[in-house]
Parts: structure tokens; C-alpha cells; sequence
């Protein structure tokens, strides 16, 4: 029970976690394309818009990992569904460390920023952040399927034991 338990929880925070990382994915088109730089700003920076982002966002990738990497300890005794859960909940780990190396720094830039004209380093720092949220999205999809495949390595061994 514990063990399904563990399953059910990093599955469910895995997919909590990366929904928002892919919420600014499917953002970001619009935001680099069809956006000019003053509505960017106003929105990203100004107004509040991913204030949740980082409340909940924040304690959601954290506890992700360390419930995934529980999980991997429980798995121990399972070869298969140990080293995948171990790889998610690695890669888990990476988008969170990507997030601090790419993103982060934006952010602190970002938190400088003043009303009036746009800086002129615009542009670089926009794909910097809209790129490192996709980094970010990317190793935390990789990492859900990983995880994923851990849960269900130990039943596909059992159905082709059947066939």
C-alpha cells in the first residue's frame, strides 16, 4: 500500500509541477512573436501574472523530486522500475536546476526593471526566460514519462509473462 501510495503521489505532484512549466510553452509563440516588447513587460514583470507560478510552482517541483526519489528507494528491490524512477526523478531534479541556472538570473534581472523605456537588452533577456521555461518543461516532461514507465515496468514484465 505504501508503495502504491508513494506511485500515486509522484505522479500526481510530477504532473502538478509540470503543468505550469507547460502552461508557459504553450505561451511562449505568442509571447515572442506577436507580442510587443511594453505588453510583454507589463504582464511578465509588472502585473503579477506568474506570482502563483513561483507561491505553488515552487514547493510543487520540490516536493516532486523528493517524493520520486522516495519512490526510487522503494523500487530498489525491482532492477527495471528502480533505474527508471531513479532517471525521472533525476531528470526532475535537472529541470529544477536548469530553472535556477536559466531562469532564475532572468528573474533577478527582471525584478530591476522600471516603468518607462524598454531596456535594450530587451530582447535577449525575453528568449532567455521563454527559452529556459521550455528547458525547463522539457526535462519535466521527460522526467513524468520516466516516471511513468517505473510505475508500469514491473506490470508489462508480468502481462508478457501471461502471453
Amino acid at each position: 500500500m505504501v508503495l502504491y501510495l508513494t506511485g500515486l503521489a509522484t505522479l500526481l505532484l510530477t504532473a502538478l509541477s509540470l503543468g505550469p512549466s507547460f502552461a508557459h510553452v504553450l505561451e511562449a509563440l505568442p509571447r515572442l512573436t506577436r507580442w510587443s516588447p511594453e505588453l510583454w513587460r507589463e504582464t511578465t514583470v509588472f502585473n503579477g501574472q506568474f506570482a502563483l507560478f513561483a507561491i505553488v510552482g515552487g514547493p510543487l517541483d520540490v516536493a516532486a523530486i523528493l517524493v520520486a526519489f522516495l519512490l526510487a528507494y522503494l523500487l530498489s528491490n525491482e532492477k527495471l522500475a528502480f533505474r527508471f524512477c531513479l532517471a525521472g526523478a533525476a531528470l526532475m531534479a535537472a529541470a529544477l536546476m536548469a530553472w535556477f541556472a536559466i531562469v532564475a538570473p532572468v528573474n533577478s534581472e527582471l525584478a530591476t526593471w522600471q516603468p518607462g523605456p524598454v531596456p535594450q537588452d530587451f530582447n535577449a533577456v525575453r528568449w532567455r526566460w521563454e527559452v529556459g521555461h521550455m528547458v525547463v518543461a522539457a526535462l519535466k516532461a521527460l522526467g513524468f514519462v520516466f516516471l511513468c514507465i517505473a510505475l508500469l515496468a514491473p506490470r508489462l514484465r508480468r502481462l508478457r509473462a501471461y502471453n
